[in-house]
This record gives structure tokens, sequence and C-alpha cells, in this order.
């Protein structure tokens, strides 16, 4: 299935490369899952992409273990969602963390390496959260206008009165994630209109945790990144409130906002792709398996927005057709 993203094209895969029917997806729901034994299961996967969705995959790594997948080893890496594909496509990992759905571009770097039949699975919601330094006091709300006028292309925004008439005469110091960032690629396209457009007078870093240092210990700072980063730091940072196009009301980055789906336009799905061969083997298979059967206290344990109930049963539903294909083979 094939959807534009912003000006590039994408691949969007919600479980199996191959749009599912009804018929199908309802036969599939009421099929009994896999049984996998984690203590017999043995052997080692490897992920990297998203440093967003890292914690999350790093979390039901863990928990995983304690649930009986000794030996399982789970490696996460957070080289960025497009470094992630470009090691993925190379068939150097066995699943991509993203943040964005997989380009066509990439999709086709895939099918020339000859790593094919690949699997993407929606694991996680996410509010992508806007961030000032808690010395902030004025700065509660921004609309998307106002974002724009500070991060598109060419922006001469440096000083937060150019902002909004009555903000203080305070530098703007701007912090943000790399290009190589599927959250770089989803903001853009959310704020700017077109993703990948941005003005590049900033700090960039693929750790989070550096935008995070730079906005606390800049008065004037800004960042924007997953929310899971923000709830970890929020004794140290201002969340910023955004004005939802539609109602015009400022709405807060949070569970509630993106369930009831009033936080526009920085609410988005997370993703693990899978490659087709390593989605083979049982212990690949179990691990998502895993991340299904206990997606709520994943997200809990590392601060990520859980997928809704519809989300998670057509999640579900995939993940067993894929399993059926995956087996026939």
């Amino acid at each position: 299935m094939r959807h534009v993203f912003g000006r590039r094209s994408v691949v969007v895969a919600t479980g199996v490369v191959a749009c599912l029917g009804i018929a199908s997806a309802a036969i599939a729901a009421s099929a009994a899952g896999p049984a996998y034994n984690l203590k017999k299961l043995k052997g080692s996967i490897s992920a990297d992409g998203s440093s967003t969705v890292g914690p999350y995959t790093t979390a039901a790594a863990e928990l995983f273990r304690r649930a009986g997948a000794n030996g399982v080893n789970v490696t996460v890496g957070i080289s960025g969602t497009g470094g992630g594909f470009q090691r993925f496509c190379k068939g150097e990992i066995d699943l991509s963390d993203a943040s964005r759905p997989m380009r066509i571009s990439e999709a086709a770097a895939c099918k020339t390496n000859n790593v094919g039949a690949w699997r993407a699975f929606t694991v996680a919601n996410d509010a992508l959260t806007v961030v000032v330094n808690q010395q902030n006091t004025w700065a509660r709300c921004l609309t998307v206008a106002e974002l724009k006028k500070i991060w598109e292309p060419g922006s001469k925004v440096n000083n937060w009165k150019d902002v909004r008439a009555g903000f203080p005469d305070v530098p703007l110091k701007l912090f943000g994630p790399g290009t190589d960032s599927g959250t770089f690629d989803y903001f853009t396209e959310a704020i700017n209109g077109r993703a990948r457009a941005s003005r590049s007078d900033y700090q960039a870093s693929e750790d989070d945790n550096v935008l995070v240092t730079g906005v606390s210990g800049e008065r004037g700072g800004m960042a924007y990144f997953g929310y899971s980063y923000f709830t970890e730091n929020q004794s140290r940072l201002n969340a910023i409130q955004i004005t939802n196009p539609k109602t015009s009301q400022c709405v807060a980055p949070s569970k509630a906002s993106v369930f009831n789906n009033s936080y526009r336009p920085l609410a988005r799905p997370l993703f693990i792709y899978a490659k087709g061969s390593s989605f083979k083997r049982q212990e690949v298979q179990a691990f998502l398996d895993y991340i299904f059967d206990n997606e709520v206290a994943i997200a809990t344990r590392s601060d990520f927005i859980s997928l809704t109930p519809k989300q998670l049963q057509r999640a579900r539903t995939n993940f067993l057709l894929a399993v059926k294909a995956a087996n026939r083979t």
C-alpha cells in the first residue's frame, strides 16, 4: 500500500506487504495464536533505528527475558530511523525501529539487496512533544503557524519576541533531531508542510538526551522529540501545548489526547519492521508475539502511549497472518 509522505513516497505495511481483505482479517482474528515456549528459545535478535522507538524495544526485550526467554539476546541500537532502514535493507539487522513508514526508495533498496518479504507492525503511539526550558513562563501554547515561523526553511527567527507580540526579548536556541531521524521527517511534514523541509541552523543530534541537556541549559531553548523522552525529563523541561487547527483549543501531549484524536497534528504511530528471513525464526516471532500480548505493560514501562483497542486488534490480526505466511514458506 503506497501513500504520499509530504512529497516523498512511502510504503505503509501494517503487518504484511499486501493489503488485507476484510474476510481474511476476520479469519485470522478468530484463529488461535501460536504458542511459544520462551524457556526453550535460544538465539539473538538485532534491532536498530529510531531513537524514539529504541527505548520501547529495549523495555520489551527486558520484559521478554524476565518472562523466561533468557536464552535470547536482544540488542538495540539508535542510529535513527533512516540509519536503521539502511542497515535493515542491507540485511545487517533483524528488526528496524521506525518512527515513520518506510519510503519507496528504502523498499527498493531492500529489494535490490534481496531483503524481501519484510513485515511492518504498529507497536505503539507517540505524541511528538515540543519542549522549552522551565524558565520559559511565556510560551504555554503555540500554533502550528508559529511553529512553522520558527522552523521553516530560511527562517531568521532567533528571538522569542519575534515569535509573538508580547513575548520577551530572549534569544531562541533551537535543538532537534538529525536528518536521519523519522521524528525530523514527521515534524517537518506536519509543521512545515513538506517532509525534511527545515531550517538547518540548529543543534542537531540523533541522541535525544543531548537535546534534553541543551534545552534544559538554555533559558530560550526549544526542541522536539518523542513523548517518552519528555516524561522521563519533565522535571527539567516544560511541554508546549499545541493549538488544534480544527478546534483552536490548546492541547497538551498525553495518552488521552492521542486516544481522543485531539493532539493534532503531532500524534503518530510507531513501528517495528521485521526482515522476512528473520521473521521465520521462532525467537523473532516469539518476541513480537510477546509485544502484542503485553503491549500495555511495555508501553507503560517505557513511558509510551499504548495502541488503541482497534489498533491492537489490527496489529494482532496482521501478526497472525504474517506468521501463517512465514511458516508456509
